[in-house]
């Protein structure tokens, strides 16, 4: 695999990675280019903003919950038929699981693909110990190769001159020099940045002001000619088949007309995998999208559902009154067919969430809280439940600032270690809900398991 390929990372969370990462995917889309987008571990937003400068699915590379081995081959899977692959990092270059090393950092992620990497660095309050910093960056692990900076932040062409003098110094190129605009800033709140599904028409915006700003502050010949430096990429392409050995995979064209799995989306459920879409329809599966914000019923004919990630505590009231699908959602869910809910989805299913009613299908209450529960998690299935059987040990990612004041009902979903002792989650009937996010292109078992529990 030759596709020309670049990593964007940063120092540390808020150098402006995104918005640089986001600006040179469209700016390179806007020259013609089939951009391939990706990020470094577990968020879902940012690929959100990928997919609407790139026109394509923003696919996530994450060496902890899908293992290091299929780093590669899921990066070749994404990148097929494109001519550029733009890498968004997450964090600081070198941050990586807490206690495990470079597992799942960004620079971990660069060696995996062999991929030049491009530092953004804010340079708002420094001149010469840029050239430290940078420094520090490009010889802490040789194996990185850090290729080039760019600028951001920039405060005016007297500054850019000292931060171009010093990085001279020390012989790293500089790609770019960005100066602060407000017009790319785009809205945070307390799990990060506003999904694109939020903003519809601001979000376009957003990208646009990326792309013109990298396009007038960076060179993006340069960038470009640094992609197609990456050496050839010895990897098989990963394909979405609903179990970890070929020989037993059915492709899709063996059920053309499986059961229907319906997807949870719109605004207040906006956290998904491209891959997971993938291999239900690998499994057999017709997947059908729902909105619950402004669809009344399911699709006609759903035999299971899943309800991922997203921000259902801003759109409680909403949700709420939508009572037709709350009622068709838990009919369906009472009568034993598989339902999978992530995150969101449990706190859809609860009783009720900050006061407003949900699906009542679980005996639990929601409520926001100030306390962010954000990390890794390894977990082993507690109960046999449609996601799977117990004692299987899987590895996925909590991000969220609500709590569960469960009853004393079903069995629980997950045992964990950290950040202490504890089981989460429920499994009742043909319901796992949980807290925990999977990415089951690491567990593709868990696609084939769903679908087979349709009946």
């Amino acid at each position: 695999m030759t596709v020309p390929r670049l990593v964007v990372a940063a120092p540390a969370s808020g150098s402006g990675k995104t918005t640089v990462a986001t600006g040179l995917m469209a700016a390179f889309a806007e020259r013609g280019l089939a951009v391939s987008p990706h990020k470094v571990g577990p968020d879902y937003i940012d690929p959100g903003y990928h997919a609407l400068a790139t026109g394509r699915p923003g696919r996530n590379l994450d060496a902890y919950m899908c293992g290091p081995e299929l780093v590669a081959p899921l990066f070749a899977h994404g990148t097929q038929g494109c001519e550029l692959a733009v890498v968004e990092g997450v964090m600081g270059l070198f941050d990586g699981v807490s206690g495990q090393g470079e597992l799942a950092s960004t620079a971990h992620v660069a060696k995996l693909l062999k991929a030049p990497v491009v530092l953004v660095v804010d340079a708002s309050s420094q001149s010469r110990s840029v050239a430290a910093l940078v420094h520090g960056f490009a010889s802490f692990d040789p194996q990185v190769r850090l290729a080039g900076v760019i600028l951001n932040k920039v405060g005016s062409e007297r500054h850019e001159l000292l931060l171009r003098e010093a990085l001279e110094e020390v012989g790293v190129p500089v790609f770019g020099a960005l100066r602060r605009t407000p017009q790319v800033a785009t809205p945070a709140r307390h799990l990060g940045l506003v999904p694109v599904a939020e903003r519809s028409s601001e979000a376009v915006d957003s990208v646009r002001a990326a792309a013109e700003m990298v396009r007038e502050g960076c060179d993006l010949e340069g960038l470009l000619a640094l992609a197609r430096t990456a050496p050839p990429l010895a990897t098989e392409a990963w394909r979405p088949v609903p179990s970890q050995t070929r020989e037993t995979a059915r492709p899709a064209t063996d059920h053309p007309h499986g059961p229907i799995v319906a997807v949870a989306g719109g605004a207040a459920f906006t956290f998904s995998y491209a891959e997971h879409t993938e291999l239900l329809t690998a499994a057999g599966a017709q997947v059908a999208t729902f909105d619950p914000l402004r669809d009344e019923q399911l699709p006609e004919g759903t035999a299971g559902i899943v309800i991922g990630g997203g921000f259902p505590e801003v759109y409680a009231p909403e949700l709420s009154a939508n009572g037709r699908l709350r009622k068709a959602v838990a009919e369906l869910a009472l009568s034993g067919a598989p339902v999978v809910a992530e995150c969101a989805g449990l706190l859809y299913l609860a009783r009720s969430l900050d006061g407003q009613e949900m699906c009542g299908v679980l005996d639990a209450d929601a409520r926001m809280s100030t306390r962010l529960t954000l990390g890794y998690r390894d977990a082993v299935a507690v109960s046999d439940s449609v996601l799977a059987p117990a004692g299987a040990r899987l590895r996925g990612h909590e991000f969220h600032r609500t709590v569960m004041e469960p009853g004393a009902g079903p069995a629980p979903a997950w045992g964990m270690r950290l950040p202490q002792p504890r089981v989460e989650g429920f499994v009742q009937r043909g319901v796992h809900a949980s807290y925990l996010h999977t990415h089951w292109a690491g567990r593709p078992e868990i696609a084939a398991r769903l679908v087979d529990r349709c009946g």
